[in-house]
């Protein structure tokens, strides 16, 4: 885990990529702007000198991020590796807002249990493939080792079982529901890792979309929430869309105007043919 002020850093990083990809500004430049704005006490400056190496030599920074396994998480990288991918289903600005409400959750008070379901939420709203981004989220250092047993588990039973059952019978809630109030057992027959509330939750939502656990999940605890795709912006190509119609309206208007008076004169709508050139037949 890095220290605090490494991710408010890295949410900088991102909000700035955020903000700047829409002006179509080159990766190499805003990495090398980036630079110079972050803060130098931290090893931010040093990362985005690799990243910007690397850029320069292949065109992605992805490679780069895997290989900086101690500062950037492999959730990280493979969300990168997906934006940059050839199939082109994961927006790069999407997988940048990804990352960077991350990151702020992080720079905050980060728990195990809000990690793992807003980078679950994110592979499923973005349609990510599962087997490779669920190893990436088990390896992250804020996980302990029941958590990472727990989530490859998840890995190999996704799409057979449902997720809010999953976490319902890791739940302290589940653990009460079974023993009915007795105590002649303290101890669970598997860790748990979700608290009472979590499993309520989860109880709740049993056989519905994940969508509405994650809502539920995020109105009621207060875990991050996950950015959607925003939708093209249509104004800057509406407004010379109804110039054009306008002067066709007008167009037509003074034709309307022309027949009314007297007919149309169709003499200039033709240019007189051109003079012959001296020499031609």
């Amino acid at each position: 885990m890095l220290s605090r002020e490494e991710y408010i850093e890295q949410a900088y990083m991102y909000r700035v990529l955020s903000e700047r990809l829409p002006e179509n500004v080159p990766l190499q430049d805003l990495f090398q702007q980036i630079r110079d704005e972050v803060l130098a006490t931290t090893k931010l400056p040093m990362a985005l000198d690799y990243l910007l190496s690397e850029l320069k030599h292949s065109g992605m920074f992805a490679p780069a991020m895997v290989k900086l396994a101690h500062y950037f998480t492999p959730f990280q990288a493979y969300i990168i590796q997906e934006a940059e991918s050839e199939r082109g289903r994961f927006d790069m600005r999407v997988a940048v807002e990804v990352l960077r409400y991350e990151a702020t959750y992080r720079a905050e008070s980060p728990t195990p249990q809000g990690v793992f379901l807003y980078q679950f939420e994110t592979l499923s709203r973005n349609r990510l493939r599962y087997d490779p981004g669920l190893k990436a989220i088990s390896q992250d250092q804020i996980f302990s080792d029941d958590w990472r047993k727990w989530i490859l588990e998840v890995r190999r039973q996704i799409g057979i079982l449902d997720v809010a059952d999953m976490i319902f019978v890791r739940s302290q809630y589940y653990v009460t529901r079974v023993k009915g109030g007795r105590k002649d057992d303290d101890k669970p027959l598997k860790p748990i890792l979700f608290g009472e509330k979590e499993g309520r939750i989860a109880l709740a939502n049993r056989r519905k979309d994940p969508l509405y656990l994650f809502s539920a999940l995020q109105r009621q605890l207060g875990y991050p929430i996950v950015p959607r795709p925003k939708p093209p912006d249509e104004v800057p190509q509406l407004i010379p869309q109804i110039l054009r119609r306008l002067e066709r309206i007008e167009n037509r208007l003074k034709l309307l105007e022309e027949e009314q008076k007297g007919g149309i004169d169709l003499a200039k709508f033709y240019k007189p043919p051109a003079p012959p050139e001296v020499g031609e037949v």
